[in-house]
């Protein structure tokens, strides 16, 4: 996609040491332990009822597409909570997030050219928008994200103002795609394996090692393309030279039968189950504790309260992305239909 941001500082995400570790401990400060061990149990009650205010417009329907109905605005919904985006501007955020998700996968031969426009301009609108937010935060201590990292003298001193807004961005929309894929990812895989779904229904402990197991089955993210060998290595009897461009398969590498026994079958029971569904390293994906209550809460409640929920259409209709895997669409039907 065409760069809307202006010579603006791109996330850590996209660094490497020392910037990256840098930047990553001054978010981490305020998303996670040490310093705040409270921040996902924190936000339990609000997860739960989000997720049974989405479900309340879904019972009774004949028909719902978990996509659009559920998984789309769940996360998008979270994470304004988190950073502290004004009521007043959450309905923007969730138009600018839907805009830019729908000019991921753009497809000049086969897409209008309004899709690709659409998404450059909610880009821009919501850089804009989180950069006054932070500029507002200044001197207003708060408890959402954005207050915290406006307000913060830690140890590396405070984060620029260009690199809060990055940060934020990073959040709202690479954890929102993820979760969006997880969650129906996962819906569609309880579907397929409807002894599971029941298991579910009557275990709700279960939930816990089965997102687990959907992480190493059904990953959000399928590849990470963007590496470079810093120094010759050897894998497999095979040296990729120094300077190489590098693409880590990580859903393969978490179905490798030499570390996981019968690594095609979903198995929520599975024991030592070291996914590579978040990454590994130092880019392990530090929103990884939220995700996984996001995503266990969502499929705990959509398969307590949905009607005998089954599948319209198997295989789904898939987004065209290599690396990011997910329905565009999940139709299912409930109840007497």
């Amino acid at each position: 996609m065409p760069s809307v941001e202006g010579g603006a500082p791109s996330s850590f995400i996209h660094m490497d040491s020392p910037e990256h570790d840098r930047l990553r401990r001054m978010a981490m400060r305020h998303f996670g332990p040490p310093h705040t061990p409270g921040l996902v149990t924190g936000l339990e009650g609000f997860l739960t009822a989000t997720v049974g205010n989405l479900i309340d417009d879904l019972v009774g329907k004949e028909q719902i597409d978990v996509v659009d109905d559920f998984a789309f605005p769940f996360p998008v919904t979270v994470i304004c909570h988190l950073l502290g985006v004004p009521r007043e501007d959450k309905p923007r955020f969730h138009l600018w997030v839907n805009d830019i998700m729908n000019s991921v996968d753009y497809n000049p031969e086969t897409d209008p050219k309004e899709k690709l426009d659409k998404g450059v301009q909610a880009r821009k609108d919501l850089l804009q928008c989180l950069g006054e937010l932070v500029e507002q935060r200044h001197g207003r201590p708060g408890d959402d994200l954005l207050s915290r990292l406006a307000n913060d003298d830690g140890p590396d001193g405070r984060m620029a103002d260009a690199d809060i807004v990055a940060t934020a961005k990073l959040l709202l929309i690479a954890g929102h795609e993820t979760i969006v894929n997880l969650i129906s990812n996962g819906m569609l895989t309880l579907l397929r394996h409807p002894q599971v779904l029941q298991r579910l229904r009557d275990e709700p402990g279960l939930v816990v090692p089965l997102v687990e197991e959907l992480l190493r089955y059904e990953p959000p993210v399928q590849i990470i393309p963007w590496r470079v060998a810093y120094s010759d290595v050897t894998v497999a009897d095979t040296v990729i030279p120094q300077g190489s461009q590098i693409m880590l398969m990580l859903a393969s590498g978490s179905r490798d039968p030499q570390r996981f026994h019968d690594p095609d079958r979903f198995d929520p029971d599975r024991r030592d189950n070291q996914h590579l569904g978040f990454g590994s390293g130092i880019h392990l994906c530090f929103g990884g504790p939220l995700a996984r209550r996001e995503t266990q809460i969502a499929l705990t409640g959509l398969v307590r309260r949905l009607d005998r929920p089954r599948l319209v259409a198997d295989p789904p209709p898939y987004r065209p992305s290599p690396v990011l895997r997910g329905p565009i669409h999940l139709d299912i039907e409930q109840g007497d239909a």
